[in-house]
């Protein structure tokens, strides 16, 4: 075992636990994972109405068979994390259907044209959420909130304004037990529904969906993954946006670190856009993201082994940035434009560094000076405590890391320290 040590708990997340055991063993069958799990959810997401709604069974079911039997086999979840995986698979296959049915009542929203979007990718824990808010504060860009990306057939652009606010805040109950169960993801990816959150959450209608790993042990699952054509997935990525779209003229600010493993997929849904990709020294890189990963598993699973995330993350990080550098060195990263950007230049010159990304997506600068402070007011980083983790806690040797990212850091130049 590492060095790592899970958050403890509060009396009300143990108490929340307790009654999620006392629960299953009630009424099993709504934790059940693996394959006797499969139909019980397909019949949960279809509340009654034939599968038929979920559309060719191809599209999907590989993907929920994949993602209940690794979590059943690589998941070691407590009571809540097995409801969390099912109530997931269930949700999002409501998301398939609801979305094609909406798209099928308005049937104009598909032929909605969506322009360049800037999106953010890069590494976890490399700066990315931090851009990703700061841009969101300019008028002229529009950041999807956690509710436009987990409902969007209930948040239509045309949707007026006081409806839309008592729905945002109607779906912002799953994020205040997210905070009530593990108080400390505050420190390490603060979050609210009023707040931009990345792509991952708007996806996986298709099961597919490298959000999942983030909060689940799903070793089995990532590596099937890892195998699979997203085209499909990023189809139903930019109906979503077309869905929530206000046609008022702002441009999509997007970020998920996600995207890094399947640019490919990104060019050919978003010709034309502006691709952001940050990049930060290595060691923290994965140090960061295995804290991040451990402390969300621990949530939903009493058996969390910081060195066991740690090598996960690490391969991860190299299969990402791996087929990242694939795209790029491709003639499909011609029709974007992109933008490198240094963590350490966003943190000691974010002036400039904004004002360059500004130039990439051929927009004006707004008053720099004043969103950075402006931010610094509203998302402050260390409003609910300092992020603090070593490489060491994850079974992590630097050296390695570095070694293993060479062709990365060599290609981008990235600067260790």
């Amino acid at each position: 075992m590492s060095g790592w040590v899970a958050p403890p708990r509060s009396p009300a997340a143990l108490q929340a636990y307790a009654a999620a055991e006392h629960d299953r063993g009630l009424a099993p069958q709504k934790y059940r994972l693996g394959a006797d799990a499969v139909q019980s959810v397909v019949d949960r997401a279809c509340r009654g109405a034939d599968s038929t709604v979920l559309g060719p069974a191809a599209a999907w079911r590989p993907g929920l068979v994949e993602y209940l039997g690794s979590a059943a086999e690589d998941g070691r979840l407590n009571a809540l994390g097995a409801l969390t995986v099912q109530n997931t698979a269930v949700g999002r296959l409501v998301a398939r259907w609801r979305i094609a049915e909406y798209l099928r009542s308005h049937p104009d929203v598909e032929r909605r044209p969506v322009g360049p979007p800037i999106v953010i990718i890069g590494g976890w824990r490399t700066g990315t959420t931090y851009l990703f808010r700061l841009l969101a504060q300019d008028p002229r860009l529009r950041a999807p909130l956690p509710a436009e990306l987990g409902l969007p057939w209930k948040l239509p652009g045309e949707l007026a304004p006081e409806v839309r606010e008592q729905r945002i805040q109607a779906a912002a109950a799953a994020n205040q037990m997210l905070h009530i169960l593990n108080p400390t993801m505050a420190a390490v990816h603060d979050s609210g529904p009023q707040m931009a959150e990345e792509c991952v959450l708007g996806m996986g209608t298709t099961l597919c969906n490298w959000g999942f790993t983030a909060t689940t042990r799903l070793n089995g699952y990532a590596r099937w993954l890892a195998r699979q054509d997203l085209s499909e997935e990023y189809r139903q990525h930019r109906r979503m946006l077309q869905i929530l779209d206000g046609c008022d003229g702002r441009r999509w600010v997007l970020k998920a670190p996600a995207h890094t493993a399947e640019l490919d997929h990104l060019i050919a849904t978003y010709p034309g856009a502006c691709i952001v990709q940050l990049h930060r020294d290595v060691v923290p890189t994965v140090a960061s993201g295995a804290s991040l990963f451990a402390t969300y598993r621990s949530t939903y699973s009493d058996e969390v082994d910081g060195a066991d995330v740690g090598r996960t993350q690490l391969d991860q990080t190299e299969l990402w940035l791996r087929r990242a550098l694939g795209v790029r060195e491709s003639d499909a990263a011609q029709r974007v434009t992109w933008v490198d950007v240094q963590y350490t230049d966003l943190v000691s010159r974010p002036e400039q560094t904004l004002h360059r990304i500004y130039a990439g997506a051929e927009m004006d600068s707004p008053d720099v000076a004043a969103m950075l402070d402006r931010n610094e007011v509203v998302h402050s980083r260390d409003a609910h405590g300092k992020h603090r983790y070593s490489a060491a806690e994850f079974g992590l040797d630097p050296g390695e890391v570095r070694e293993r990212l060479r062709f990365y850091t060599n290609a981008f130049e990235v600067p260790a320290g």
